[in-house]
Order: structure tokens, then sequence, then C-alpha cells
């Protein structure tokens, strides 16, 4: 079968072809001991023969173009030679989140129509159980595929030929509210983006056929599937996947793995600033970091600490590289959540609550779209089952992120909050988020969330869900809560500080480790009637100036 050269799989064929004794992925011990595998690197000839077997078995089932095979299968190396047999032979994929329990298992097997479902082996009879209540005759196997050696999989209508609008994965959306949506990705969204990442430059270099690049993101988020795979694997580079971040062992295995480039969420500089320094902090090889979200207060100290730059992105499931922006060059303006000018090859707008153009430095909704005739170019495609859902995305001819942000005289975006955990008080529009990158600075508070609670008067009060680094008596949690409230005032305009202070042992996190806005309002809602919640609305009061 010829093989499409405007497919994820042609790509890796092609960099094979040029790189065949290159390392593809590196299983480091501990991530080897967690997924119960052999720690080794896999070159990208060894993968070619994984591919290759794992598709001739799919295909002697009658796998193919139009099919659906979920895969619950992490961040093993099992994800990535399943992830390009199905491709090479037209069938998406839809990386099945682990966490999911039983109701959100139904839904995504139901909506996604999934035909097969790969999953290890401790989880085939629940897979089993979801299939039969979602009323789905799915096939569920373990990574070796023996239970798909006496199937038949049915053909399905095939609604694009292979190629660039091919589906080629269905991921869904962390669903931090409401269900979550399957955003449907063709090869162009995947090919794009590894594409973007490979030119953007600056200091977001990538040396083909050289670089390793270590995430602790999950396959089922599109960071690592869509930039952190694409660009190793379109550049020959190597993919070093962890099961998850371990603060403890990271530099050991950064180190180990002899990384280049590694990928952050937000916590983990905060995390791994917060070990002790010490003489080996600059012992590595790495030469940038990718990611979004880190603390604008813990930026500049983590970049002088570690001796290597953390580049802010912005980007969506849906915009993929359609409408991605990063801060590659310098002024980076480090430490005030910049993320860069968007490049001429994307149009946006930043709107009011009326839909008028915000004026600079003023907030608003960040609206995108691609430059020229094709405006959703590099984006997904649709919302699967819900065109009303994407209609509403794409009103007015630009993607509606739901992300307020602002621009500078200079045009450089920065991120305030996410539209809809933004809380209104007595007509003042407060941002969860800078509320909680305050609460953050204070030493004793090792997490927090900071949400909504109904308020009479107000409308809204605010209200901070706080983990402490050490457990606190009942009378310690009021001292607290007052201390923190002045901390509070300090920094913030006295609308902004919270009202109630909960105290809370976890904060309800995404597999992503971003807060589940839904939960944490649910959260807050119940410590509000306990003695963990501290009132002190009555101390919230304007400063006096002088």
């Amino acid at each position: 079968m010829a093989v499409s050269q405007d497919t994820v799989y042609g790509a890796f064929r092609r960099s094979a072809s040029h790189y065949p004794d290159n390392d593809f992925l590196c299983v480091l011990p501990q991530t080897a001991v967690k997924y119960s595998i052999e720690p080794r690197c896999y070159s990208y000839a060894d993968t070619v023969r994984e591919v290759e077997e794992l598709a001739g078995r799919y295909r002697a089932a009658g796998l193919g173009f139009g099919h659906r095979v979920g895969l619950m299968l992490e961040n093993r190396p099992a994800f990535f030679f399943h992830w390009l047999a199905l491709n090479a032979i037209g069938a998406s994929v839809v990386p099945l989140n682990p966490e999911w329990r039983r109701a959100e298992l139904e839904y995504l097997v139901g909506h996604s129509e999934l035909c097969v479902a790969v999953v290890p082996s401790e989880r085939v009879e629940e897979l089993r159980r979801a299939g039969a209540a979602a009323g789905r005759a799915i096939v569920v196997t373990a990574p070796d595929l023996d239970s798909l050696a006496e199937t038949r999989v049915p053909a399905v209508l095939v609604k694009a030929p292979p190629g660039l609008d091919m589906e080629c994965a269905l991921l869904y959306t962390s669903g931090t509210t409401g269900r979550p949506k399957g955003c449907v990705l063709p090869n162009e969204y995947f090919l794009w983006a590894g594409r973007w990442y490979a030119d953007i430059g600056g200091l977001c270099g990538v040396v083909p056929g050289a670089d390793r690049l270590i995430t602790p993101l999950p396959m089922s988020h599109m960071n690592a599937m869509a930039y952190s795979t694409m660009v190793m694997l379109l550049t020959g580079g190597c993919v070093v996947p962890l099961d998850r971040f371990h603060p403890q062992t990271w530099w050991d295995s950064v180190r180990e793995s002899r990384a280049t480039i590694i990928h952050y969420l937000g916590v983990m500089p905060a995390m791994l600033l917060g070990a002790a320094a010490n003489d080996s902090d600059q012992g590595h090889s790495v030469r940038f970091g990718f990611g979004a979200g880190v603390s604008p207060r813990l930026h500049a100290p983590f970049e002088q600490r570690f001796g290597f730059p953390l580049l802010e992105a912005w980007a969506m499931t849906e915009t993929g590289a359609g409408a991605v922006v990063i801060a590659n060059r310098e002024p980076r303006k480090v430490g005030t959540a910049c993320f860069g000018a968007p490049e001429a090859r994307i149009e946006y707008r930043i709107i009011d609550e009326q839909g008028g153009d915000a004026p600079p430095g003023q907030p608003g909704e960040l609206l995108v779209r691609c430059a020229g005739p094709a405006p959703r170019s590099g984006f997904f495609r649709e919302y699967l089952k819900d065109p009303a859902a994407t209609a509403e995305a794409w009103a007015g001819g630009y993607f509606h992120t739901g992300d307020i942000v602002s621009v500078d005289a200079d045009g450089d975006l920065h991120f305030i909050d996410r539209k809809k955990n933004v809380i209104r008080r007595s007509g003042e529009n407060i941002s969860a988020v800078e509320v909680e990158s305050v609460l953050l600075q204070h030493p004793a508070i090792a997490s927090v969330g900071v949400t909504a609670v109904p308020d009479e008067v107000r409308g809204d009060e605010v209200m901070a869900c706080v983990v402490t680094r050490t457990a606190l008596s009942e009378s310690g949690r009021a001292a607290f809560a007052y201390e923190v409230l002045d901390f509070c005032l300090e920094r913030l305009a006295y609308f902004k500080a919270p009202g109630y202070i909960g105290f809370c042992e976890w904060l309800p996190l995404t597999a992503t480790e971003k807060i589940q806005r839904a939960q944490l309002k649910e959260l807050g809602r119940n410590l509000l009637a306990t003695a963990a919640c501290i009132d002190v609305r009555a101390l919230k009061k304007r400063i006096a100036i002088v």
C-alpha cells in the first residue's frame, strides 16, 4: 500500500528514511517501572518494525479508513506505535484518559462511536462494560491485539480520503465545565503544529537530528501529542515521555535522558523552585522550556536558578498551530504574563463585553483566525456531533477563545484569565487567576484555587480554597486567614481579596494539573457551611491613602 505524504505516518516514514538509527523514543528506568515495561530507546528503524507489525494486525481485522480506535495507553511507547499504525491504515485514534471513571467512559465510548479500544489488560473488563452500557459493540483488547485475531470489524462510510483532511485523532477537551467536547483533528492539524514548531526559531530553535525533548504531559493532551511528538517526529529527534511529573526525580530524568528541550505546565516551576538550591541546578543540557502558565513572580527566579528560558506560549486544542503565539524572542517581558506577539499570518481581535474592540491595555476576549482565504487552516475541523457549538465558537468569522487578554503598546499579548473564571463582585470583574497568583506568593500556601460563591448583596464574593504546607488547628486557621487577608490587601485592590478563606487537603485537578473549575466552585460552596471556612468579609476594606 502506498504511503500518503500528507499523513502523520507518511511524515514519520520520511524521517525514518533520513534518521533510521536516531532514537525516536526513550523510556527511562523510572518510567519503565511505572508501566512494568523494559527501559530502553527505540530508534526510528525499531519503531518502523513495531508499527508495521501492528498495522498488519489491524488490517487483518478489517480496520481502515473511517474507524475510530480508543487508546488507553497513557505515555507508554505502545501509544506511539498504535497511533502511527492506525494512521497508516487511515483510522483515527481517541486517547482515553485513565483517570476517567464509568460514567465518563460510557459517554465517550458512545459519543465517539469507537469500534475498538486498546487498554491495559487490567482495564479490559471495565471498557467492555462501558461499551455495553453505551450500546456499542466494541472490541476491547490489550496492546498485543490478541483479541483482534478472530475479529472482523465492519467497514464504515469514509468521509475523507487519505491525506491532509483525513481525521487523525479525536481529542476531548479537559471538561473543566460541562461535558467534554470531541475536537476532530485532521492530519493537517498535526503536521502544521510540528512544522510550525520546527520553523519558529528564535529562542525556540530546534536542531534537526539532534534534539531530545522530555515531557511529563499526557498524550491525551494536544501539547504532548501535537507539539512534542510532531516536532521531534518531523526533525528526527527523540521524545522522552514520562508517566507524569515527579518533582523529586525530575532533574535526574532530564540529565539521564540528555534532554535539550523540556515541556512544562505552570505548576512545575513552582514545585521545582520549592526544593533547596544546589550546585547541580544548572548541570543539564536544556536550551529552553516550552509551555504556559508559569507564575509571573517565579518566571525570572526560575530562569536565573536553572539557566534556561521558559518560553510562554498560547494555544488551545481547537486552535492547534493555526493561531499559536509564543514569546520566543527578546524582550520577552518576563514576569508580566506576556506570551508574545501574533505572527502576521494570524488575525486577531480583543473584544469587550459589548463585542467592540477593546483599546490597548484593556482586557477583553481574544478572537483568532488564520489570515487569508482559509481562516480555519491549522485549526480543529469541528466539535463532533455539535454543529451548533462549532458555529457559536466561530461566530463572526473568528474563533472565540474564551481567554481574557490585553495587548500592550508593542503589540505583545498578556494573559489575564479564562472568561469563565471571572468573578463579578459589585460590578467589578475579578480574575481568579490573578488572585491565585498573589496567594501563591505566601510561603505557607502550597496550592490554592479561587472561585465565586453567592453573596446576597454583591452578587459574587471571592472564595479562596487553600491547601497549606503544614496542618493547622481550628484556632490556627482563623489566625492564618486574617494573615492571608492582610497579605492580599497589601497586593490587590480590596475588592479582589478573598472574603472567604476555606481550608482543604486537596484541589480538584484535571490530568494536566489544571484546576477543575466546576468542581472547585462546588468545593467552595460546600466549604462555606463548615468550620474549615473563615469569613473575613468584615475586614475586607479599602486601605486609606494618606
